[in-house]
């Protein structure tokens, strides 16, 4: 199956087209301003769209759903068709952990690394220090090109490890110096940026078409558009592509509605339940201190705000406490999120309220990724008896 998509879009005034290639990187160059960065989304010829498309089962490999996505010319690593399991009570979880990088990013990544192939990049750029950047090291591995990881000095040695694995090459530098040198990367060496570049986050046009497929899944799954989807948000991309994903279920007749969308954010920061609360397109905060540190952003974007916006939702923000009981009860359940990715339930915990159908917090990453994980002091018994186990 052939790509639709025709051209990008501005998400500060529709009316604002751009052709398809090259990607814009930098946001919308008409709506943008110092202070605000407006994102472009990829545009299709809906009117072509075979029905049968949502006719087949989730699996993995999201070129399943390639007319609805910008063109794949980087290959699979079999990202997609994660399993949805129920937690009792109606309340599910799309656990995205069993993607190949063992998180959500996989489905980005098999987009952003195809964009950076299509416009014949020397190689990508990334500021992760997280799921981001091993999904970005190995889809560029994947495709045979080089990748740069610019990786902060907080996140753990393990998942740097998990990055340097796929043959990356990591700079660790501070917080405050990845955005400007992955500038000078683009501008000076060519290569493909697959992270945000702007003032407030537009991250690349092309990556939150790869959340979209969770949509896509999810109806299938359910066999219906469930009532409320509880998303980790951190710059929103996830969430913002799997509400695109739902409005396009509807405006092609597939589903007759879609469902409110909710974005979880830690209580130590929270851009997109700041922008939300004060009715602005998007939002810069201070962060605090937490441990969910694959969701603590400071910049916020505007594709978060539509998506609480357009769908009836709501902003939550929840303690690592109530991150903490979520994994753990996620755990009984026999599922190991990291802590950032508990913050559905968490948040879906925190509104105490009923929907009349099927909730979904999406889980996005492993806990083999949270900070401490390994340095647990374990105790060695030299003479166990049954006495210990007892």
């Amino acid at each position: 199956m052939e790509s639709l998509a025709i051209g990008q879009r501005s998400l500060g005034d529709p009316s604002a087209v751009f052709p398809l290639w090259p990607p814009l990187t930098r946001g919308c160059p008409e709506t943008s301003t110092d202070d605000l960065a407006y994102p472009v989304e990829v545009d299709y010829d809906y009117s072509r769209v075979p029905r049968e498309l949502f006719e087949q089962p989730p699996g993995p490999d999201i070129a399943r759903w390639a007319p609805l996505l910008p063109p794949l010319h980087a290959p699979t690593l079999g990202e997609g068709g994660t399993p949805l399991l129920e937690l009792g009570d109606g309340v599910h979880v799309k656990d995205e952990s069993r993607n190949p990088t063992w998180s959500h990013k996989d489905r980005l990544n098999r987009v952003t690394v195809s964009a950076a192939v299509g416009a014949g990049a020397p190689g990508v750029v990334v500021a992760s220090s997280g799921n981001h950047a091993a999904s970005a090291a190995a889809f560029a591995a994947r495709a045979g090109l080089p990748a740069i990881v610019l990786a902060s000095a907080e996140s753990p040695r393990a998942v740097q490890s998990f990055v340097r694995a796929f043959g990356a090459k990591v700079l660790t530098v501070p917080t405050e110096a990845r955005w400007p040198l992955m500038r000078q990367i683009v501008d000076r060496l060519g290569y493909h940026p697959v992270s945000n570049l702007t003032v407030t986050h537009t991250g690349h046009p092309f990556g939150a078409e790869g959340y979209k497929t969770i949509a896509y899944e999810l109806f299938a799954q359910l066999g219906r558009v469930p009532a409320a989807v509880f998303a980790p948000t951190g710059y929103a991309e996830l969430l913002y592509g799997v509400w695109k994903g739902f409005t396009e279920l509807r405006r092609l007749g597939v589903a007759d509605d879609a469902p409110r969308m909710f974005s979880c954010e830690p209580a130590a920061g929270g851009p997109n339940a700041r922008a939300v609360g004060t009715a602005v397109p998007a939002a810069v905060v201070e962060v605090g201190a937490t441990d969910a540190y694959g969701i603590n952003c400071s910049v916020g974007g505007h594709r978060g705000v539509r998506a609480v916006r357009d769908s009836g939702g709501d902003a939550l923000l929840v303690t690592d406490g109530e991150l903490r009981e979520a994994q753990r009860d996620l755990a009984r359940h026999g599922l190991w999120q990291e802590l950032s990715g508990a913050a559905g339930l968490a948040a879906y915990r925190r509104l105490g309220r009923a929907f009349d159908g099927p909730v979904v917090c999406v889980g996005t990453s492993s806990g083999f990724k949270d900070v401490g994980v390994g340095d647990e002091p374990i105790e060695v018994l030299t003479s166990p008896t049954l006495d210990d186990v007892l």
